[in-house]
């Protein structure tokens, strides 16, 4: 029989496909850190994760690159370009959120604004850092690779032109690049194949009896609709919101109460990962919510959502005692100035999650 050219050779081994023939989906990851989240996604055969973007969220925008440079030296997929995003909210600022406070009261969590607890709380205290400090104290190690020479809005902007209607943005920080991208690029939205996001909050409540899962659900019982990633940019997100996306999957808060890294999750994973990864697990945040890895789950498999809406969504941008506050509404009960309809997760199976988390490591 007739060979293939060494052309056409070349070319069918350049094709991301999975193992049963059919083209991986396409990804790209945009977050304030480098977490579980990040592992399940570069680690599903059928996904082409073409980058991480960084943004300043819980992190500045400089060293949540860094750590996502270290995570993908540690997994061997240096391949992976990482673009830094935005290192200041649209509008928001400390001194903002400084004035903020003194007018309404305390935040549970302020990001890289944050320098101690209000009240007394098993999480380690925050350390509190500038903008532009050197990251060299990773504690699994520093990257010697570097951030390509584009900004996360740009590199976002340029991939969805080149892969128009095929990429899915996995936002589970601030939204800050993605409202750049936006007015960059009025296509950029609408050139997506769709959007799942992390943030906003609807009205979550404590479901594990664990002192250590109440510290978080504790945040909503007077401020139901205040969820940080919203908070902290809610320009940001209030843009996002209207933007023309082909789909919304949002992952508010509510979910994720269900869900801890528990002393015992750790040790699953840890004994599933490989050896120069294990240090990186070790040092994983115990007892925080499953935040991220809801949102890369529920996109993996959308079978682990057991309850969900079909909601408008937009954020409170006034400043006043709402600032940041999740707004939503019914069909026909909408303002009707560009909200757009997604698709809101409320509920998971948490076990399953567990175990897909656990698969990702053994893979």
């Amino acid at each position: 029989m007739r060979l293939p050219s060494l052309a056409l050779l070349f070319m069918l081994i350049a094709l991301p496909l999975t193992a049963h023939g059919a083209e991986r989906r396409k990804v790209i990851i945009d977050d304030d850190g480098f977490s579980m989240m990040h592992v399940m996604l570069l680690k599903s055969p059928d996904v082409d994760v073409l980058g991480l973007t960084s943004v300043s969220g819980d992190l500045w925008a400089s060293r949540a690159a860094a750590q996502e440079l270290r995570g993908l030296e540690l997994l061997g997929r240096s391949d992976v370009p990482v673009a830094q995003g935005a290192t200041y909210p649209l509008v928001n600022s400390e001194a903002l959120t400084d004035r903020w406070e003194a007018l309404y009261g305390k935040l549970v969590w302020r990001g890289v604004w944050m320098r101690h607890w209000v009240e007394p709380t098993l999480q380690p205290a925050p350390v509190y850092r500038g903008p532009f400090d050197p990251v060299t104290d990773l504690p699994y190690g520093n990257p010697t690779t570097h951030v390509i020479g584009e900004s996360a809005a740009q590199f976002m902007v340029r991939m969805v032109h080149r892969y128009p209607g095929e990429i899915t943005i996995i936002a589970c920080g601030p939204l800050t690049n993605l409202a750049l991208a936006q007015k960059l690029d009025p296509e950029f939205a609408h050139l997506a194949k769709g959007l799942v996001y992390m943030g906003g909050s609807l009205n979550p409540h404590q479901v594990l009896q664990d002192p250590a899962s109440a510290d978080f659900a504790r945040e909503f019982v007077n401020s139901p609709r205040r969820e940080f990633n919203v908070r902290f940019d809610p320009e940001a997100a209030s843009q996002v919101s209207r933007s023309p996306w082909r789909a919304i999957t949002m992952v508010p808060a509510d979910p994720s109460t269900a869900t801890q890294m528990s002393p015992a999750l750790i040790a699953r994973l840890e004994a599933a990962a490989p050896a120069r990864f294990k240090p990186w697990v070790h040092q994983l945040p115990v007892y925080w919510p499953l935040w991220d890895e809801i949102a890369s789950a529920v996109w993996l498999d959308p079978s682990l959502v057991t309850e969900h809406d079909r909601l408008y969504i937009d954020a409170n941008t006034q400043f006043g005692p709402g600032y940041g506050d999740t707004l939503s509404w019914s069909e026909h009960y909408q303002p009707g100035l560009g909200e757009q309809s997604a698709d809101v997760v409320r509920s998971i199976d948490p076990e399953r999650l567990y175990a897909l988390m656990v698969k990702s490591l053994e893979r």
